[in-house]
């Protein structure tokens, strides 16, 4: 097996924890906090990752002061996206809200090329634009508090490509499971004190097993991202995100009875269409 068909493999298995990931947010409810639920979140993923790293001879402490200083870079830009993207989920259709946070792909497009100086084709100038355009029909500004939520998604889409960035310059200094182990490990501990403030509500029992699932589901999202990226570049991959969206508006619809509706389908269409545009002239 090529590396580059184990990165497609990995990035769908990302792909569909992300998905399940957003569903069972969703399934907890509004009564337990965005900074509870990413509490449990990340306390799952450093007891999964520890035990499955145990007896690998894996440097989890990094590998160089340098490669640390960006870990926590990256904690700390990721965990501002994983932020906003919980409290998009908690307002908005699953699809929509899987939708505006896969535009990161884009934004991982523009700052490769601020920051790691990758080149930027002529062709992706264009679809740069297009892509934003659909992403303003999905989120439908107002200029009122009603699109507070859309936007919280948009955010999290530029929070967390600039958090895939880092994980793209950090590829070849530190394996990926340290590099997920450190975001977990950074956000299960920088959301105690607003979960505290917050307060934090004792979960029943349904409401445990979903926080657990969260965990689970999240980790191996946060796994197959990093080794998708490890073997295969990002323009090679990076389209098989996409495949969150479909998945969550089928979750959506099971579940919730959930249909998008016309500008946001259309804003969507445009978006993956895209996607797949880039995709194919950057495999030429």
């Amino acid at each position: 097996m090529n590396d580059r068909l184990k990165g497609t493999i990995w990035m769908c298995i990302s792909a569909l924890g992300m998905a399940l990931m957003g569903a069972t947010v969703k399934f907890i409810g509004s009564d337990i906090s965005t900074f509870e639920k990413l509490f449990f979140r990340n306390l799952i993923g450093v007891v999964m990752l520890l035990f499955t790293m145990r007896g690998q001879n894996i440097n989890i402490w990094g590998s160089s002061n340098r490669s640390r200083l960006f870990m926590v870079y990256r904690c700390v830009i990721g965990l501002t996206g994983a932020v906003l993207y919980f409290y998009c989920i908690n307002k908005l259709y699953l699809a929509d809200s899987a939708l505006l946070n896969k535009l990161s792909p884009f934004f991982v497009t523009i700052f490769a090329t601020l920051f790691l100086k990758e080149k930027l084709e002529r062709h992706q100038i264009p679809i740069l634009i297009v892509v934003l355009f659909g992403a303003l029909l999905v989120i439908k500004p107002k200029f009122s508090f009603e699109m507070l939520p859309a936007l919280a998604g948009f955010l999290s889409a530029i929070f967390a490509g600039g958090a895939y960035t880092l994980v793209r310059y950090l590829r070849t200094m530190e394996e990926p499971s340290t590099l997920v182990l450190w975001f977990s490990a950074f956000s299960m501990v920088g959301m105690i004190p607003p979960m505290l403030i917050q307060g934090f509500v004792i979960p029943s029992g349904v409401q445990l097993f979903y926080l657990i699932l969260t965990g689970i589901f999240a980790t191996v999202g946060q796994i197959g991202l990093a080794y998708a990226y490890k073997y295969a570049l990002a323009s090679e991959v990076s389209i098989y995100q996409y495949l969150s969206i479909i998945f969550s508006a089928i979750i959506g619809f099971m579940f919730w009875k959930e249909i998008p509706d016309t500008l946001s389908l259309i804003g969507g269409l445009i978006i993956i269409g895209a996607a797949i545009f880039n995709y194919r002239l950057s495999k030429k």
